[in-house]
């Protein structure tokens, strides 16, 4: 290859194969490249990329019902209907709770894409077709998806049950249903495990309602046909015995948390005669006894009225006693009140004196308490006001004694200095060497070597000793 810009002349024996030029790609494109040595083939995504000499764009073939699902995913008009580059890399946009199931082939394994995210294709790498049950009753693969949703939605079914008294009825049937999963799960792939996933449910479901009804009469189950379907599908709680209020499959983790019977209609035409004329009688039994509690209810109403106004007047007498009662006790109680009033009066004035005399001997209490400590926080300021003055008048004597020392001894140095400096170094060096010599030159004139003054008792050798002090060479 020769790469440009530049101009090429090809001699006579060359032949120009191909021209290529740089394929752009966003972040979010690639393209499929193979290897024409090896055979191995690779996909390039994020950026441009210009084919090698050894390299050539390759094509990825889908499946029919994954091209017709690509396609369908489509969202601008402008680009339905236009033909899949199958040299580009698969891209798939993966919606909001859903998952995609990739396969590998080469590698023999699956991975699971959780939305939202953007799905993109290995050269060896296929999806996962959804083929789904549809329509109602429930017929297989009508539904063709590329991504499972996870719920809650809900799916409807039409069931037809016999009852145990041979009345065929056709059940319309709504459940509400999630995948009880997320990507953190250990067993996420579990939810593919089951490929029609709708069709199988629906299936468990209408066995377990036809086997529910199938043991109860037409009437029965006319009157509790939603308890009857409900205990069928969810169960019974041992302790509480109460209806379950969830049915789960352990093979794919679907939860099916509701059940709405929309219609339960008879299939037979003389069932449903029957049916309706049941509901006619039904409904003149129905009328017969709202008239006749209605008209039991009024005359329950104007007996209840009679007895009220009987029950007031009696009340009424009894509050004009109350009152009559209550009357007497307030004369004789003010009548109390007028001749306590006074001694009241008198034992309170009393009482206000003593209290006034108490408090007044309290505050001086008090005052005087206050008077004594302020007496005694003025002797303790002059008290710490004169130990204060004392420390540092003798912090100052101290003061003056260490400058006067420190003065003293600045000039014992400078008077031993100048005394030093005026007699000089070799005086003070002649001085310090007269005694030492003097007493060389006596033993050299008494002809010993050392001598040692000692009391007698202790003998001491010390013949040669005065070797070390005299010069091994004496002068001449």
């Amino acid at each position: 290859m020769i790469h440009g810009p530049t101009d090429y002349i090809p001699p006579v024996q060359v032949e120009i194969v191909e021209k290529r030029k740089l394929i752009p790609l966003d972040e979010n494109e690639g393209i499929y490249v193979r290897d024409i040595k090896t055979g191995r083939v690779r996909a390039h995504i994020g950026s441009s990329y210009m084919l090698t000499s050894s390299e050539e764009l390759w094509s990825k073939e889908l499946p029919a019902v994954v091209e017709e699902l690509l396609v369908k995913e489509v969202s601008s008009g402008a680009s339905k209907g236009k033909q899949r580059d199958q040299t580009r890399v698969v891209v798939y946009k993966a919606p909001h709770n859903t998952c995609v199931q990739i396969y590998d082939y080469k590698e023999k394994r699956a991975r699971i894409i959780w939305g939202p995210d953007l799905v993109m294709l290995g050269p060896d790498e296929q999806f996962t077709v959804l083929s789904l049950s549809g329509d109602k009753p429930k017929r297989p693969h009508v539904i063709k998806a590329l991504a499972l949703q996870l719920g809650p939605d809900f799916m409807t079914d039409v069931v037809i049950v016999e009852t145990a008294d041979h009345a065929r009825l056709s059940l319309k049937l709504s459940y509400n249903w999630h995948f009880e999963v997320n990507s953190l799960s250990k067993d996420a792939e579990k939810i593919f495990a089951v490929p029609d996933f709708v069709g199988d449910a629906c299936k468990a479901i209408a066995s377990r309602v036809r086997g529910a009804v199938a043991g109860h009469s037409f009437d029965e189950f006319h009157k509790h046909s939603a308890k009857l379907i409900r205990t069928a599908i969810f169960g019974i709680e041992e302790q509480t015995g109460k209806i379950k209020n969830r049915f789960g499959f352990s093979q794919n983790k679907l939860i099916i948390t509701n059940i709405d019977i929309q219609s339960v209609e008879p299939v037979d035409s003389r069932t449903r005669d029957a049916l309706q004329k049941s509901v006619q009688l039904a409904i003149e039994i129905t009328t017969k006894s709202q008239e006749a509690e209605a008209r039991h209810e009024a005359e329950r109403r104007e007996q209840q009225a009679r007895g009220h106004l009987e029950r007031q007047k009696i009340q009424d007498e009894a509050e004009a006693e109350k009152a009559r009662t209550s009357l007497l006790a307030l004369q004789a109680e003010s009548a109390s009140v007028e001749s306590a009033g006074q001694a009241v009066a008198e034992a309170k004035a009393r009482a206000d004196a003593t209290n006034i005399e108490s408090e007044a001997k309290v505050e001086q209490s008090r005052l005087s308490a206050k008077a004594e400590k302020i007496k005694a926080d003025a002797e303790l300021t002059q008290l710490k006001a004169r130990q204060e003055t004392e420390i540092q008048h003798q912090k100052a004597l101290n003061e003056l004694e260490i400058l006067r020392a420190r003065d003293l001894a600045g000039i014992e140095s400078s008077k031993f200095s100048r005394i030093v400096t005026a007699i000089g170094a070799n005086t003070l060096k002649e001085i310090a060497q007269a005694g030492p010599q003097l007493q060389l030159e006596l033993l050299k004139g008494l002809g010993l070597k050392s001598f040692i003054i000692t009391d007698g008792s202790s003998p001491i050798n010390l013949f040669n000793s005065a070797g070390g002090l005299m010069p091994s060479q004496m002068p001449q």
